[in-house]
């Protein structure tokens, strides 16, 4: 069962999508129920998160199936007007590889269904759409599954990172340190570790997904196992999904946070490291690429840069559906290039004399001379040699010593279809319980 938000709501034949650009003064859920109204949802970044994409694409376009607004009575038709849908979703965030994945997954879905059908008219019409249908709400279940996983297994890769304490720890400090068993070990006595602290940016959290979330999953875990001294989030400029959004959800849960600038991060790091065991910056992706690249919102690559600088891990978090192993390096990933305002103007809540908000008055100011040359790239690109390790519902992948990824351990058979060369190498596994008890199996 999913807990606390939820960008997403869903049942058969009905969905809502919260509003991000409402928040955080106020919850309003938006009704879409036709896939222009999905499309309007992500090109206007009511909806955003690689993740969520897919999910919203996915499942409007299966509402829109429950209630036959597809208008056909032959399979041929059926599959013409899915594909031409899903083809027109597709325009609305070509740089997320999870919106493509799953198109594509869907429309081989979609055709396996039209091709092995035996009926035909009305009824072939009516199993074909029931397979959509229960494909979109699969890719909706296996994200929450998914970032549950990947949340735990990056808390244990960056608990893995920490020496113990051989200082007695004072008194007053004891809530910024932890005992347990040492990473890897049963039955040793236990160690005394330093609680750690982190950045984060963008919004990579419940609001960005299914729920839990990916980087910010990571962070939700740490919190919850009791490994999180503090989380930092970046307010992630010109959108500001950090402020609004990130720092909306580590209020809302109660984990201890601080919103920085994102030209702070440099000064964090030389200022607040070993005060605040500054371990890692953690990011999600748009598009991982074969060697390791990764896409991610502007501004990620910067804070790689900083992160090597200052010996910090750099860590990304992606579901293995944003990696894309068609695409070698990350100089083939597109760009996507947005509107000049959203650096010149800025909305928000009026702030009233008395420092109350008004959620219910908003205004667009201007922040910059409107005549102005704007360059607003939404992604950069961070190279491989900048990330420490890439965390993914089947396990970490580390940066080899020789500076590469090797996906191959964590998704074989995708590999051998779509990249062919070496098999499997025999590598052990190691489990990990979860924290309902659940045994995942990662790759190393």
């Amino acid at each position: 069962m999913m807990e606390g938000l939820q960008a997403i709501k869903y049942e058969r034949g009905k969905l809502q999508v919260l509003d991000q650009l409402s928040l955080p003064h106020e919850f309003v859920y938006d009704d879409v129920s036709t896939c222009e109204e999905a499309f309007d949802c992500i090109k206007t970044m009511r909806v955003r998160g690689a993740p969520a994409i897919a999910i919203v694409a996915a499942l409007a376009l299966a509402v829109e199936l429950e209630h036959k607004k597809d208008g056909a009575n032959e399979k041929q038709d059926l599959v013409k007007y899915i594909t031409s849908r899903l083809d027109y979703l597709f325009n609305s965030r070509p740089t997320a590889v999870d919106l493509s994945n799953s198109i594509n997954l869907l429309k081989k879905q979609t055709q396996a269904a039209a091709s092995f059908t035996t009926k035909t008219g009305d009824s072939a019409c009516a199993e074909i759409r029931g397979v959509f249908i229960k494909t979109a709400e699969k890719i909706l279940e296996d994200d929450y599954t998914t970032n549950l996983a990947i949340g735990r297994y990056g808390a244990e890769y960056l608990r893995r990172q920490q020496m113990p304490i051989v200082t007695p720890v004072d008194e007053n400090e004891e809530l910024r340190y932890y005992t347990t068993s040492p990473p890897g070990t049963q039955g040793a006595p236990d160690k005394t570790y330093r609680k750690l602290s982190v950045l984060t940016h963008c919004n990579t959290g419940s609001l960005a997904t299914s729920g839990h979330g990916t980087a910010l999953g990571i962070i939700r875990s740490l919190h919850k196992m009791n490994y999180l001294d503090h989380a930092y989030c970046t307010e992630t400029r010109p959108y500001n999904q950090g402020s609004r959004l990130t720092s909306f959800e580590l209020v809302y849960e109660e984990i201890p946070s601080t919103l920085i600038t994102d030209s702070m991060a440099g000064a964090l790091f030389s200022r607040k490291k070993e005060e605040k065991n500054i371990s890692a910056v953690i990011v999600g992706a748009d598009r991982v690429v074969r060697n390791g690249d990764t896409a991610n919102k502007i501004g990620t690559y910067t804070l790689a840069v900083l992160a090597k600088a200052h010996g910090i891990k750099f860590v990304v978090a992606a579901p293995t559906t944003s990696i894309d192993l068609e695409t070698e390096t990350g100089g083939s990933i597109k760009i996507e290039e947005r509107a000049k305002t959203e650096l010149t103007q800025i909305t928000g809540a009026v702030v009233g004399k008395d420092g109350k908000v008004d959620v219910k008055h908003t205004e667009r100011v201007a922040v910059a001379d409107q005549r102005v040359d704007v360059w607003n790239p939404s992604f950069d690109v961070t190279p491989h040699e900048l990330i420490d390790a890439i965390i993914t519902e089947k396990g970490e992948v580390v940066r080899s010593s020789k500076g590469t990824f090797d996906f191959k351990t964590i998704m074989p058979e995708r590999w051998r279809a779509q990249v062919g060369g070496e098999e499997r190498s025999g590598k052990v596994a190691r489990v990990l319980p979860s924290e309902d008890g659940t045994q995942f199996q990662m790759e190393v």
